[in-house]
């Protein structure tokens, strides 16, 4: 086993191509053997106030605490076949005094455990703040665009008008619930603390009788000492529930990212046109087709999000399928699952940044969009108009609705819309309504009703918790 790795062999995308260097760091091994040791030290030192061990073999093990030897410890792994055994002796080496202390009392999963939900909580914390960051990139874009009108689309079809900000103030309001739920996790995640090998706390209990301090006090020193609180009851393990609400959390972030790069995608297709990704000046976007402009970054964040929920799954079977007191079925997708999922929502999170950020809205297809189909949206007012001048609404709604099935297949043959031009000929409105009234009222560019002040809402909202 080798800890250096290069392009000649298989090596995961999240070494190199997705995710940050923070998030990176805090799965790599050097920061896991970093937290295991801040664990023994803890440990130790509350054995030490115990009288159990000694000051200097306390201070031996903070003193050599940095001197990670991955190389040492895989080496180690290799004869005894147990990857926490190697690190007690690979940290034992290197403490001539403090190594015979370490881990007394102890066993594994009381230390890779509360490592594991050390770095979930520095994981969760810096999703968080990403969304911070996309949440202010969203507030910037809404107040823009609060007030610019856009047809909305129904069932992939035009339907009324919206504002630009509105639809960007739903992807808001979503991740906002995405951002309370990440703080009530954040708030809640527990340890397994420290219990021994079934939960039951015995092995600590022969070691610290006569010592004046119980199970519980030692528990609770050393969690304090890690700024993390210990589930109540746990087996060899915490509840890996757990782990699935945090998956559930991660997973529901990236709904709502996926459905934004999804809408980015439609809106960029030419036919319609309104939205677009950032493009360099040498960015390439087919091999075989040097016109095209690709939506790489929203399919890219759509790709990872469909990971992303494929795994809770594997969350779902570890928690339901944990047998009696502890099984280890659950072990080796969790060093692939959890360090996955959060480097996906890492590396979604930052790409839709960027998107948010430097995204484009081309005004003119907007605007030749909304004066073709928009007109069909406005009749709704050229109905209303017609009812408060005294004509007959069922009437006047049969009128207009000829005149619309008329007018679509000029449209969907390419031509303007006609329908102004079909309402402004027709006697039986122009009885009530003069021509100019008509096309006023068939201008759908204010026809958006309180979508500005909605998205102004939201706009509050998001600064209430940024």
């Amino acid at each position: 086993m080798s800890s250096s790795f290069d392009h000649n062999t298989f090596i995961s995308p999240f070494t190199w191509r997705y995710g940050s260097e923070r998030m990176r760091s805090i799965y790599s091994e050097t920061h896991k053997r970093s937290l295991l040791r801040t664990i023994w030290i803890a440990i130790a030192s509350v054995q030490m106030k115990a009288g159990l061990v000694k000051t200097e073999q306390v201070e031996d093990l903070i003193a050599h605490k940095d001197e990670i030897d991955i190389d040492r410890a895989s080496e180690i792994e290799k004869e005894i076949h147990h990857d926490l055994m190697a690190e007690i002796k690979t940290y034992a080496e290197k403490c001539p005094t403090g190594g015979p202390i370490i881990h007394l009392g102890s066993t594994s999963m009381d230390v890779l455990d509360n490592m594991d939900v050390m770095r979930q909580k520095e994981a969760l914390i810096e999703i968080r703040r990403l969304t911070i960051q996309l949440l202010e990139a969203l507030l910037k874009r809404i107040e823009e665009e609060k007030d610019r009108p856009c047809m909305a689309f129904t069932h992939i079809q035009p339907a009324e008008p919206t504002t630009i900000g509105y639809r960007l103030a739903q992807t808001a309001q979503d991740l906002i619930a995405d951002l309370e739920d990440l703080d009530r996790m954040i708030a809640r995640i527990r340890g397994k603390g420290i219990k021994g090998a079934v939960g039951t706390s015995a092995s600590y209990m022969a070691l610290l009788e006569g010592t004046g301090l119980s199970s519980f006090e030692f528990e609770k020193e050393v969690m304090d000492q890690l700024n993390i609180e210990a589930f109540e009851g746990a087996t060899q393990v915490y509840p890996r529930k757990q782990d699935y609400r945090i998956g559930t959390i991660l997973s529901g972030l990236c709904a709502s990212l996926n459905k934004f790069a999804l809408d980015l995608r439609l809106m960029q297709s030419p036919p319609v046109g309104e939205w677009s990704e950032p493009f360099g000046a040498r960015q390439v976007g087919s091999s075989a087709m040097p016109f095209k402009r690709n939506p790489i970054n929203s399919e890219k964040i759509d790709s990872l999000c469909r990971f992303a929920a494929s795994q809770v799954d594997v969350l779902w079977h570890n928690s339901a399928n944990m047998i009696l007191e502890r099984t280890l079925d659950d072990s080796a997708n969790r060093r692939i699952v959890l360090p996955q999922l959060f480097l996906t929502c890492d590396e979604v999170l930052n790409t839709t940044v960027r998107l948010v950020r430097n995204m484009n809205f081309h005004y003119p297809a907007i605007e030749k969009n909304l004066a073709l189909y928009g007109p069909f949206a406005a009749t709704e007012k050229v109905l209303m108009a017609l009812g408060r001048k005294g004509a007959d609404r069922q009437k006047m709604h049969e009128v207009i609705r000829e005149h619309s099935l008329k007018a679509w297949p000029a449209v969907q043959n390419g031509q303007s819309n006609p329908l102004l031009s079909l309402l402004s000929g027709d006697d039986r409105i122009l009885a009530y309504l003069d021509k100019d009234e008509i096309a006023s009222l068939l201008d759908a560019s204010d026809y958006v009703g309180d979508a500005p002040l909605r998205a102004q809402r939201i706009a509050d909202e998001i600064r209430k918790v940024i």
